[in-house]
């Protein structure tokens, strides 16, 4: 056989199995889909049933490095709260911040504002392409491709940490994750069908986060396993490959929790750029991802009877920090840039995780009482 009659069968080979990969895995998709409250069913397109955009990027910004059960309530809170993209553009900054604490990733929040605010001043309608999504605010390669095929139906390569778990493992890649993108991104645009490319980007995420999985995958209820070459090594937890990650350094601090009589909490505003910018916090000392703030009471904003309320650990993305607790009951008036948040208000602040388990340790249940006034 002539080498280029060779070449065309190998690519007529690569093809067929690429469909049958895509095929299979619809169909398996509309058999075993999760149901999440930002989906429509699956073949809604081919009903004339369109997915609603606004709720397709809120998802998927939340759904940015966060799971999908921890997005759930939150995602139900905001469309309840602002249910189109109007009514959250003329929500105050504040609230969606507040509406946003625990969520984490906390830019996250301050682009999704930015970003419904100006689909509002074009005119409310969501772009339906890649390009000119990724053009807003917060909007990434990744979320405009899920936006593109998700809302509108378009054949963009979607890739996740599911998906690039499923296509190292169908491909055996061996090189390293973090040099392996483009080598992905190549493989899933081939495998992208024209015909419900929104579905097959779901199913593809939904494959790996219930039946690929990173430990003790259930190969033996793959829909896919005949096509899959980490099946045959023996050990598709191997891949994808990575390499070895630098220990996370750690950075330590000291917090302060003034109480007043009533209950209330000293609170201030971070600034709006940098980590957790625009969240609401206790008074700490000068700690960074790069450097240690003071630890000792001494270092306390103002004069008060200051005593340790014990130790928190927190894990950011980049570094791991230990603060060392100081509470005080104080009386007067907040000092400058700071103010008082009332007991029965605490738990509706804007407070990232770090700042809850910084007044809780102080303050046992402080942050889960509930505004009943």
């Amino acid at each position: 056989m002539a080498p280029l009659d060779q070449t065309r069968k190998a690519s007529q080979k690569a093809a067929s199995e690429d469909t049958g990969i895509a095929s299979r895995l619809l169909a398996w998709y509309d058999a075993h889909h999760r149901d999440l409250p930002w989906r429509v069913t699956p073949g809604a397109f081919a009903r004339g049933i369109r997915p609603d955009p606004y709720r397709v990027w809120m998802s998927e910004v939340m759904l940015q490095q966060t799971t999908v059960e921890a997005v759930k309530a939150y995602f139900r809170n905001f469309v309840e709260k602002w249910p189109t993209v109007e009514a959250l553009a003329a929500a105050p900054a504040d609230d969606v911040m507040k509406a946003w604490a625990g969520l984490g990733y906390y830019s996250r929040a301050r682009n999704l504002k930015a970003c419904a605010d100006l689909v509002t001043l074009k005119g409310g309608r969501f772009p339906d392409t890649e390009a000119a999504l990724r053009v807003l605010p917060g909007i990434g390669a990744y979320t405009a491709a899920a936006i593109a095929a998700i809302a509108f139906d378009r054949p963009a390569a979607v890739v996740d940490g599911n998906v690039e778990r499923v296509v190292t493992r169908l491909y055996s890649i061996e090189t390293p994750l973090s040099e392996a993108k483009p080598e992905i991104r190549a493989v899933v645009e081939k495998l992208v069908p024209q015909r419900r490319p929104g579905d097959f980007a779901q199913a593809m995420m939904d494959f790996g986060a219930t039946i690929c999985t990173p430990k003790r995958p259930r190969c033996l209820l793959c829909p896919v396993h005949e096509h899959c070459s980490a099946i045959l090594t023996g050990d598709p937890e191997r891949f994808p490959v990575r390499l070895p990650k630098d220990d996370k350094p750690l950075r330590r601090g000291a917090a302060f929790v003034a109480e007043r009589v009533d209950g209330a909490v000293l609170l201030r505003k971070r600034p709006e750029k940098g980590l957790l910018g625009g969240m609401t916090e206790v008074p700490t000392t000068g700690w960074t991802a790069r450097v240690d703030g003071a630890t000792t009471a001494d270092a306390a904003p103002f004069p008060a009877d200051w005593r340790r309320a014990g130790q928190i650990g927190h894990v950011f993305t980049h570094f791991a920090l230990e603060l060392e607790i100081f509470h005080a009951r104080v009386i007067g008036d907040a000092p400058s840039g700071h103010f008082w948040s009332l007991a029965h208000e605490i738990s509706g602040e804007a407070l990232p995780t770090v700042m809850k388990k910084v007044i809780e340790a102080a303050i046992p249940g402080a942050t889960k009482r509930r505004n009943s006034h």
